[in-house]
């Protein structure tokens, strides 16, 4: 019996595609997926590099070779791309921005980090070595931590450069810079081969200010993605009526499909904004996320988001033929678009081909759009790109549900 039981679930399981598929076919499908984000960071050319910007306010040499060191790195991509270095006062010095704006463009997320080398403090002439500052975005945990270690190299090695250029031959005269010369005896003194380099400082410019940094950071992707489950589990009551003829016999009405698809939509956003704010405010008052500073901007993403979920579940539920069908499809598609888009991987871990392939996908611009709001707390014209973005994803996902529905109309 135990063999005839055996035998008639193979069978079932044999006979019923969907099921046949998610068995087989959908973990290989996932393990491709995590393959390309995690495999793809080998040392060839698709490995991210760094994005930084580079503030220079020091007149010193030690400042102006280390920032020539920093651009000769592989790993990083200095930010704005240099093709001509110098300028026509100085060809030899690197042009770089100012300490505020390279501090602001770490805040708004156009860089990873910012590194700074500001001019020696004036109540110790004695030292004449600059300051040098990292100002990272903690978002990018692993980008602050790999940036570190290459300032302090470049640092360090343009610091032996120079004291071994300005190191006095035996026999000759002594220095005419007293510092430097003075540094050489300390050296010697000590046993050291060449002065010590400046400390290098690690500022976090955004995730230092916050109560809850990490919850900050992921709540977004958690919210996004089930977000798109419920909402696609909720369309599936349009192949339940199709299913039990109830959409027959309201086609039949007065009622239009135009109708019957924008009442859906309406419905499935309306949901969707009380869930996303439902999670916010335990968030806020649970996790201590501020959400009270950053209603304007939490408004207007979560009703562009919650409008985009909607019809992307409407097209889901009008392409499949019936309600098991959307199960399967919306889990492998929502799970891949999750992973890929930064949902359950974050964006900074994938290489810059997957990164350009997760644009694709609507929770990549959904998530950045809440990550300005509550990380970066930004303002709102800072999210015209993603509530643009979201806005054309959600016309063009309840147009194509509706192309899809025209077989209803006709059967």
């Amino acid at each position: 019996m135990i063999r005839t039981v055996i035998q008639t679930s193979w069978r079932r399981l044999r006979n019923n595609p969907s099921e046949l598929f998610l068995t087989f076919i959908v973990p290989m499908v996932f393990f491709s997926i995590f393959a390309l984000i995690f495999g793809s960071r080998d040392a060839s050319s698709s490995t991210p590099k760094i994005k930084i910007a580079i503030s220079n306010e020091s007149p010193s040499e030690l400042s102006e070779r280390s920032v020539q060191l920093l651009e000769e790195q592989s790993s990083l991509r200095i930010s704005p791309p240099n093709p001509s270095r110098g300028s026509k006062s100085n060809p030899s010095k690197s042009p770089t921005f100012k300490r505020e704006t390279a501090q602001d463009l770490v805040r708004r997320g156009m860089v990873s980090a910012a590194v700074v080398f500001s001019a020696p403090r004036k109540s110790n002439p004695s030292d004449d070595l600059p300051k040098v500052e990292i100002m990272t975005d903690s978002f990018d945990q692993v980008a602050s931590q790999v940036l570190a270690a290459i300032v302090q190299k470049a640092v360090m090695t343009a610091n032996a450069e120079i004291a071994k250029t300005k190191s006095p031959d035996p026999g000759s005269e002594p220095m005419s810079n007293p510092v430097v010369w003075a540094r050489h005896n300390n050296a010697m003194a000590t046993g050291a081969n060449f002065p010590q380099p400046p400390v290098v400082e690690v500022v976090d410019v955004i995730g230092g200010k916050k109560a809850n940094p990490v919850v900050a950071m992921y709540a977004s992707g958690i919210a996004v993605m089930f977000l798109l489950f419920s909402a696609t589990t909720a369309s599936g009551s349009l192949l339940e009526e199709r299913e039990n003829s109830t959409l027959d016999r309201l086609l039949c009405s007065r009622l239009t499909m135009d109708q019957l698809l924008l009442g859906k939509w309406a419905y499935l956003t309306i949901i969707g904004a009380i869930q996303m704010s439902l999670m916010f405010i335990w968030g806020a008052l649970v996790f201590r996320i501020d959400l009270l500073n950053h209603l304007e901007g939490f408004a207007a993403m979560t009703l562009v988001t919650a409008g985009a979920a909607a019809s992307f579940a409407l097209m889901l539920a009008a392409i499949c033929q019936s309600r098991m069908q959307l199960g399967w499809v919306s889990t492998i598609v929502i799970l891949s678009m999750s992973a890929l888009g930064g949902s359950m991987v974050p964006r900074y871990l994938m290489s810059e081909n997957i990164q350009r392939v997760g644009l694709l996908t609507f929770n990549a611009w959904a998530l950045e759009g809440y990550n300005k709001v509550f990380w970066r707390e930004l303002p709102l014209n800072e999210l015209s790109m993603e509530l643009a973005v979201l806005t054309t994803c959600g016309f063009v996902f309840i147009l194509a549900a509706r192309i899809f529905a025209i077989r209803w109309e006709r059967s």
